[in-house]
């Protein structure tokens, strides 16, 4: 019997991103099961009412169903990468770019990726609306190396996977926007080792399962 949190979790998902993200950089194990979305385990659905991933049962029972709250979690026990070690006014500023992030920019998102669910209006401007956003994003990385100065932060382990899926609706096109600074530093992530790390590749969970240790040794 193992006496890790248990992470749900599937591989393309920003919000399971960021989760296991913060897992990896904290250096915490967890059992990682990943969710195949059209098919969800019993086990979550009963976890979370909303049965969406990122879902981690902890130890005593406790269950987070929030990816922040993992994230907060991860970084409250162990922050060797310092990304949450600012000040309490710069946290401030960090979380309320994150709630944009999550609130008004992943809604233009969605209904940019999703175009054909939402045929009230063009692809084109479902894209228009994200750009607000992605300036504000731009202007602070022409100043400095991440979002909030020279080093990175939660903010950017937040707000970077819903960039990456951005990027990837339209590649070629977003090749060609004036974000080059925000193009760099999403480069920057995408090839570091921990989102190589993360992305790895696992088979959907089913209770027979060996248990899946993550990250793995």
């Amino acid at each position: 019997m193992n006496n890790l949190p248990v992470l749900f979790s599937f591989r393309r998902c920003p919000y399971a991103i960021r989760a296991r993200m913060a897992v990896v950089a904290s250096g915490l194990k967890v059992e990682l099961r990943e969710v195949l979305l059209k098919d969800k385990p019993d086990e979550l659905t009963r976890l979370s009412a909303k049965a969406t991933v990122p879902v981690l049962r902890l130890e005593d029972g406790t269950v987070l169903d929030q990816s922040l709250d993992i994230l907060n979690w991860a970084l409250t026990q162990s922050d060797p990468q310092g990304w949450k070690e600012f000040s309490s006014e710069r946290l401030a500023e960090m979380e309320t770019l994150v709630l944009e992030n999550d609130d008004s920019f992943k809604v233009h998102l969605d209904r940019y990726k999703y175009a054909d669910r939402h045929p009230g209006e063009t692809q084109q401007t479902y894209r228009a609306r994200c750009d607000d956003f992605l300036a504000q994003l731009e202007t602070r990385l022409q100043r400095s190396s991440y979002l909030f100065g020279e080093r990175a932060s939660y903010a950017d382990i937040a707000i970077f996977p819903f960039i990456r899926q951005f990027s990837k609706v339209e590649e070629k096109w977003f090749a060609t926007r004036p974000y080059p600074a925000l193009a760099k530093w999403l480069e920057n992530f995408i090839e570091d080792d921990r989102f190589q790390l993360v992305m790895k590749k696992y088979k959907p969970w089913v209770p027979s399962d060996a248990l899946v240790e993550f990250p793995p040794d």
